[in-house]
């Protein structure tokens, strides 16, 4: 097993049960992608580009976005929380993820994977 994939199962619930989920959810969406572990998180790559991360923190996860300068779909529903370039949906319990959302997140992201991180 991988890093990334210990840091996921090593998470108290509810966040394992998010995590897994987000990593599920993004594996199905963006299928080009690779998990690896970088910056102590799961971090998800395209042809060794940074796609979008995983972090579990206080109460929360967050599912960052790397080009989030360039998205545009759902961005009012994004946190941007002392970060000037990156933006992340944040979750507190499986529930509140609408995976209609996410998904829509995800294609944006995706769309937007070769533009440069600042605009």
């Amino acid at each position: 097993m991988n890093p990334a994939e210990n840091y996921i199962l090593n998470q108290h619930e509810p966040f394992r049960s998010i995590l897994l989920h987000l990593q599920s959810v993004i594996e199905l969406t963006v299928t080009d992608v690779d998990l690896k572990y970088k910056y102590r998180i799961p971090f998800y790559y395209i042809n060794g580009k940074p796609f979008c991360y995983m972090n579990q923190s206080k109460d929360y996860v967050d599912l960052g976005f790397w080009s989030a300068a360039h998205l545009t779909k759902h961005v009012e529903l994004m946190v941007t929380e002392k970060r000037k370039m990156m933006k992340s949906l944040r979750y507190k319990s499986l529930e509140e993820i609408n995976d209609t959302i996410l998904i829509e997140v995800l294609q944006d992201a995706y769309s937007v994977r070769n533009k440069k991180f600042y605009k």
